[in-house]
């Protein structure tokens, strides 16, 4: 992030038009941050995932299931000062102020407490029962929605796939993410599962070397498949915990099981577990006798697919990007 941090906002400095640009900026998409308090500019910043606001009230989950919330307020507060004095200034206010200096702007000190929010417009993109919005999140803030976009109409499911989907039971999908790169182990847990389950499984990854060469009957591997056509038409996904994942799976309505890894990951297993549509297992827990045991539960529950069935319908209220395109456009003003 800091490599590219000045390159960024020299991009900005290029393209920016007063009064005609607005700009839409990532959580950290810091570069933004800094040009808005440098020129004024109307930014909106957007972010995928309830972890992204911090709160003293209901606290995101490091862990998966953990709830830290009951905690006195005084400790929250030490808590987050910690983590930021600690961990995240020392890697990332240096190479924000030093662009700051350059242009001439004064230090900040803990950019992922408020800084990290556009006093403009600050958008969530997901809805208010995955994230229900926290007293102390900033004034400016607004929830969308799932922004739900997955290439669908880029890709269309070739014949092998498609006959592989009606040869026989629903099969469950099995992604670690499209970034992760070392997911043999994962694969490989997959395979076994599925095989003790004496059910098929698809596995998704665009690096085909992390999936054993020679791989049984009742599995298949996909580089990509868009979700939103392929979802409805299986059993369960098990992947990482990526809020655009987990999103896919509230929408197609089946039972999600998670391998949390990090950042936004464990609070977004445990924000589908509050809704009774998954669970979870940590890393070094995820063996197939686990696997194959926590899919048989989610699958054999009434429960958990009558839960999947609400948010499924819950989910297709309202046009989430609609919503989104007009608060950003609201911020332009003219």
């Amino acid at each position: 992030m800091a490599e590219h941090l000045r390159g960024a906002y020299d991009r900005l400095c290029d393209v920016y038009q007063p009064d005609r640009t607005v700009i839409v900026a990532a959580s950290l998409a810091f570069a933004a941050r800094v040009f808005q308090d440098k020129h004024a500019a109307p930014v909106v910043s957007m972010h995928l995932a309830p972890s992204a606001f911090r709160t003293l009230h209901l606290l995101p989950s490091g862990v998966p299931g953990q709830d830290l919330s009951w905690l006195p307020k005084p400790l929250k507060q030490l808590m987050w000062w910690v983590l930021d004095r600690a961990l995240l200034d020392p890697n990332i206010a240096p190479a924000i102020n030093r662009l700051r200096a350059d242009i001439g702007l004064p230090a900040i000190s803990r950019p992922l407490k408020d800084w990290l929010h556009s006093p403009d417009r600050t958008i969530g993109l997901f809805p208010p029962w995955f994230g229900p919005p926290q007293p102390d999140w900033p004034e400016q803030a607004r929830l969308t929605g799932f922004p739900l976009f997955d290439e669908t109409g880029q890709h269309e499911l070739d014949r092998e796939l498609e006959r592989f989907l009606d040869g026989g039971t629903p099969p469950i999908v099995f992604t670690p993410g499209s970034a992760h790169c070392q997911a043999g182990s994962f694969f490989a847990t997959a395979i076994e599962a599925t095989a003790i389950m004496q059910r098929r499984c698809l596995l998704l990854t665009r690096y085909p070397e992390q999936v054993p060469r020679d791989i049984p009957d009742h599995a298949r591997h996909e580089a990509y498949v868009p979700f939103s056509s392929l979802l409805p038409r299986c059993a369960a996904i098990v992947h990482h915990g990526g809020v655009g994942t987990c999103a896919q799976g509230l929408a197609a309505g089946i039972p999600q099981l998670t391998m949390p890894m990090g950042f936004d990951q464990p609070d977004n297993a445990t924000r589908l577990h509050r809704l009774g549509v998954g669970s979870w297992i940590v890393p070094k827990k995820f063996t197939g006798e686990r696997v194959a045991e926590a899919l048989n539960e989610l699958l054999a529950s009434e429960k958990v697919a009558e839960s999947c069935r609400r948010w499924k319908e819950k989910l297709a209220e309202g046009d989430a990007v609609a919503e989104t395109c007009e608060l950003i456009e609201g911020v332009g003003g003219r």
